[in-house]
């Protein structure tokens, strides 16, 4: 009990036991006001629903079946089905029936087959499994179905749902983004980075989404500028408020070096962004990233939820593209099964919501609006559309036109069909094409057309928003369904100016550069084009945010993950740098601040140098100073870092690969980190370490109470006994020297042998067993190639 608590409060963000004692951190759909009113005063119940009567009734008709009055109780419990597909027990919309009827569908092209399909999804009125299928068209006068825009122009608003490689097969993973090309429709990456050998312009396997969540696996320079989309992964319709998990025996060799990381290491997406804490922290981001790829739309992914209506309205004032509202039904056979039935929400409440505050506070036309969570059929994305989206998200349908049996063993690497599984023999039983999804997608566009002929549409924008010809099924039959509300679903605000469209009409303000962007820009062409290097020197102050991130995106749309040759470019600064200094830096970039720097230094860099130290002037002792802001180098996959002071909170969380050293840190030290060299040589601050899978860390303690203030769950500690690792160690503190000609490095470097006994080496127990197992691996490779020489020169 104790566990699951911590672990609630943990996913809901909140940190005491005081805090959590009557937050009322639920919502309730399905019970009526009355109850709530009585019993549960300030809980949100937006569509109302059953009383104390029908309470009483199914708690007595539970009692009786098990305690009966003239017979024995059953021997065997009720078949149940709440998770999975069982004779006797709860619906699922998924059956062995509706994947056959799919799947032969489209593999034969036969749009009578998948029209019976389509009837057996649609038809929910023996038992309602969704909201929707409470709703139904209202009369209208029809068109000419040939009046009709084609599919054609519809495919494009269809988008893969983020799965990444990794969660899938490469097969699976590959066969969407083909099938999503070829007919004008977008595929997502996924939070697992993607090949870089996809990234072709001729290469059909590219994916046009770019996902960054909050775990930044695979996220440089060069996966964003291939893009046409960047998604913020703020949270995942299937489980809110926990970040995604891959186990270690799903990380093979190839998908460590897309994600940056060691093959056999679990990895952990942290729960939430650490780099935002706010919707200004949010704003920050989405700059970035327009900064980096300004070509690309930026998309924000929320969950459905009560209130994110107004976490909208900042998301679009923050100058994101889309917003897509991600339904409870949405994510893979992975999930944990608390959070399937018991956390998100149907996407026909949030979606709602969304829509009518964007359009009560004006900001409608500036973004576009996504769904996902479980659409199957035209009529769901005819609801969908009148209820205010735009653009439609496909997952778990596009992988059951794969061959997904619904085995919801996702997470085990067992999958039997090839695709949830990176085994080689089980990736051989995946028969899926991508002409498969393609005739899918088409037969949804074509069923859409249908529905939009029937009621008097002939283009997707006239249908959007209009909330009026959606009503309530007759539902008197049912008495628990009778009560239901749909008034605040069905909704329209009403606005001052009449003229405030239901959907996008135009593109979002663009990133605002700064003279200092330009001038950099300007000045650091001869090196991008010639290869010339250029040494520049500049004043900064702190409104120049994400110095050298779009000159970073240049060099990598030009040039890949490689850069340019070291040294290249060199930038020297003085003042006070912004958030985000050197964020997505690439190879050949040095970046040198003497005075200080916000939060985010070295976001996401996957190459180059930040060199940072206090003013010349200074009158104070750097390794008793705050000198950066929080969340340094965080998801960086490579580069260095020289910090001469100390730094915030969260220093190098989920570090893939960046080398730093920094004279002290605050709490939260190495978080998530899943490779790297850290070297700290101050003071930590609490729970260094959590979370830590990969990666190695360096800490001078000569307290020698650094133990107390080391989360030890996923770490062991040891002293730098090594020879390799002596050497490593007095390497890098010799050059943060070089670079910084720190005092505290200078003492610690001339009486080395006093000091390094008081040094202290983090290691995370996966990451040590994982380079073991490598070595082990090489010998006997080795010891192969030795005797096949052997033979062969006998």
């Amino acid at each position: 009990v104790k566990k699951a608590l911590i672990k609630t409060m943990s996913t809901m963000g909140i940190t005491t036991i005081h805090s959590f004692f009557g937050s009322q951190i639920i919502e309730a759909v399905g019970l009526g006001k009355e109850v709530i009113e009585k019993y549960s005063c300030g809980t949100i119940s937006r569509i109302g629903g059953i009383g104390l009567d029908e309470i009483a009734e199914e708690a007595v008709a539970r009692h009786r079946n098990a305690y009966p009055v003239k017979k024995r109780p059953k021997r065997l419990l009720e078949p149940g089905g709440e998770y999975h597909l069982r004779l006797g027990g709860k619906k699922h919309l998924w059956t062995p029936e509706t994947i056959y009827k799919l799947q032969f569908a489209t593999r034969i092209n036969d749009y009578t087959i998948f029209k019976e399909y389509s009837n057996l999804i649609n038809d929910q009125s023996q038992e309602h499994v969704t909201l929707r299928s409470l709703l139904k068209f209202r009369k209208r006068k029809s068109v000419p179905l040939d009046e009709v825009e084609p599919v054609e122009s519809i495919l494009p608003r269809f988008v893969s749902a983020a799965m990444s490689f990794g969660s899938i097969s490469k097969e699976a993973h590959e066969a969407i983004a083909i099938a999503m090309n070829r007919i004008g429709a977008r595929s997502n990456s996924g939070e697992g980075g993607e090949d870089p050998v996809r990234y072709r312009e001729t290469h059909y396997k590219r994916s046009s989404i770019k996902q960054v969540a909050s775990g930044r696996f695979g996220v440089t320079s060069e996966y964003l500028v291939n893009a046409d989309e960047l998604q913020i992964k703020m949270a995942q319709g299937a489980k809110p408020g926990e970040g995604g998990q891959l186990p270690g025996h799903k990380v093979n060799e190839e998908i460590a070096r897309i994600r940056h990381t060691t093959p056999g290491v679990t990895l952990i997406s942290p729960p939430p962004h650490h780099d935002i804490y706010s919707i200004e922290d949010l704003a920050q981001l989405i700059y970035d990233l327009k900064s980096v790829n300004p070509k690309a739309r930026v998309s924000v992914k929320l969950v459905s939820e009560a209130g994110v209506g107004t976490i909208a309205a900042g998301v679009a004032k923050a100058k994101a593209d889309t917003i897509l509202i991600s339904g409870q039904d949405g994510g893979t056979g992975a999930s944990p099964l608390t959070a399937i039935k018991h956390v998100g929400l149907p996407w026909e409440l949030g979606l709602a919501e969304t829509q009518q505050s964007l359009v009560a506070n004006a900001l409608r036309d500036r973004v576009k609006l996504q769904v996902d969570g479980q659409l199957k059929t035209g009529r769901d994305i005819v609801i969908a559309a009148l209820l205010g989206a735009e653009e439609f998200g496909f997952g778990t349908t596009l992988l059951v036109t794969l061959g997904c049996v619904m085995m919801r063993k996702c997470h085990l690497n067992t999958c039997p069909v090839g695709i949830a599984t990176q085994e080689p023999e089980l990736r051989s039983r995946f028969t899926g094409r991508p002409e498969y999804v393609e005739r899918f997608l088409r037969f949804i566009g074509e069923e859409v057309r249908e529905i939009m002929a029937e009621l008097g549409f002939r283009t997707m924008d006239e249908m959007i928003g209009h909330t009026e010809l959606l009503d309530v099924e007759p539902l008197a039959a049912n008495k628990k369904f009778a009560r239901i509300d749909f008034s605040s679903i069905l909704y329209q605000p009403q606005n001052k100016n009449r003229n405030i469209p239901l959907h996008c009409i135009r593109h979002q303000d663009p990133v605002e550069e700064t003279d200092l962007d330009r001038e950099l820009m300007k000045q650091v062409q001869p090196a991008i084009e010639k290869g010339t290097p250029v040494n520049l020197e500049m004043k900064i102050r702190n409104v120049h945010r994400s110095v050298g991130t779009r000159i970073s995106g240049e060099i990598a749309r030009k040039f890949g993950a490689k850069g340019l040759p070291e040294n290249t470019i060199d930038l020297r600064f003085k003042g006070s740098a912004g958030q985000s200094l050197g964020a997505f830096l690439v190879p050949g970039i040095n970046i040198r601040v003497e005075g200080d720097a916000n939060d985010y230094l070295g976001k996401g860099m996957s190459g180059g140098r930040i060199i940072l130290v206090p003013p010349a002037d200074a009158n104070f002792a750097p390794h008793e100073n705050v000198i950066v802001g929080n969340t340094v180098l965080y998801g960086a996959t490579g580069g260095e870092v020289f910090i001469n002071g100390i730094a915030g909170e969260r220093f190098a969380v989920r570090n893939s690969g960046a080398c730093a050293v920094v004279e002290g840190v605050g709490n939260h030290g190495c978080e998530y980190m899943t490779g790297g060299v850290v070297v700290v040589i101050g003071r930590t601050g609490n729970n260094f370490a959590a979370g830590m899978s990969g990666g190695i860390a360096y800490v001078y303690d000569d307290t020698a109470l650094f133990d107390t203030k080391c989360n030890l769950s996923m770490v062991e500690l040891e002293s730098v006994w090594d020879k390799d690792d002596r050497t490593f160690l007095r390497s890098l503190i010799e050059r943060h020297y070089r670079f910084t000609k720190s005092p505290r490095a200078e003492k610690l470097l001339k009486n080395w042998e006093a000091h390094l006994p008081l040094f202290v080496k983090v290691t995370p127990v996966d990451y040590r067993q994982a380079l073991e197992r490598m070595r082990l691996k090489e010998d006997t490779d080795k010891t192969i190639v030795s005797a096949t020489e052997e033979v062969y020169n006998e």
